[in-house]
């Protein structure tokens, strides 16, 4: 028997191995993911019931649930933009405006997964930010292709404007070349 036809039961089994290992990280990072959303959204719901408006929470902390009915998109948004953070759910930039408040709240996503139906997004659709302090209502205005040097569009503004930010092209494997932007201005909050 040849050494290539002894080598290939071998290397069946390595590829079935690596297979199964990485689907068993897929599945992992999925449930975790969606296991944190729950508990999240429970501890923001009990907090939103049982507290008066509070500053933000602490990096990893609960700061709201963000939606866009039209798309589906139902996410908590979390303080913080590290890849734990951004693994687990939405996250917010530390140096930007908090919803409710003047200027630009800037929230970022993985395009493979909380952000994944901004792909879809229109002008005009609704954005809601549900936070301790009030539900706000955004409308989308527009969405840009830009590269990741340009933060720009993490800027103060003089309204009150919210900008998601996701990676580009939706489909690209890998780390995505481009950064997706959507700019959105409040029109009714708190309510």
């Amino acid at each position: 028997m040849s050494a290539a036809r002894r080598a290939t039961p071998l290397l069946s089994r390595a590829f079935l191995a690596a297979g199964v290992v990485a689907l068993g990280y897929v599945v992992y990072v999925v449930a975790d993911a969606k296991v944190y959303q729950a508990i999240e959204q429970q501890r923001f719901e009990h907090v939103r019931r049982n507290a008066a408006a509070a500053p933000a929470p602490a990096d990893g902390g609960a700061l709201g649930e963000i939606q866009i009915p039209r798309l589906g998109l139902t996410a908590m948004v979390v303080q913080g933009e590290t890849p734990a953070i951004l693994r687990r759910a939405v996250g917010h930039l530390v140096d930007t405006a908090l919803p409710g408040e003047p200027g630009n709240v800037v929230l970022a996503g993985h395009r493979d997964t909380f952000f994944r139906p901004l792909r879809r997004v229109q002008v005009g659709d609704a954005i809601m930010l549900k936070t301790r302090g009030g539900d706000f209502e955004y409308l989308v205005e527009s969405t840009a292709v830009v590269q990741p040097s340009d933060i720009s569009v993490l800027q103060p503004t003089a309204g009150r404007t919210l900008t998601l930010v996701t990676c580009f092209p939706f489909s690209y494997l890998g780390s995505a070349p481009d950064r997706f932007i959507v700019r959105a201005r409040e029109t009714a909050g708190p309510r």
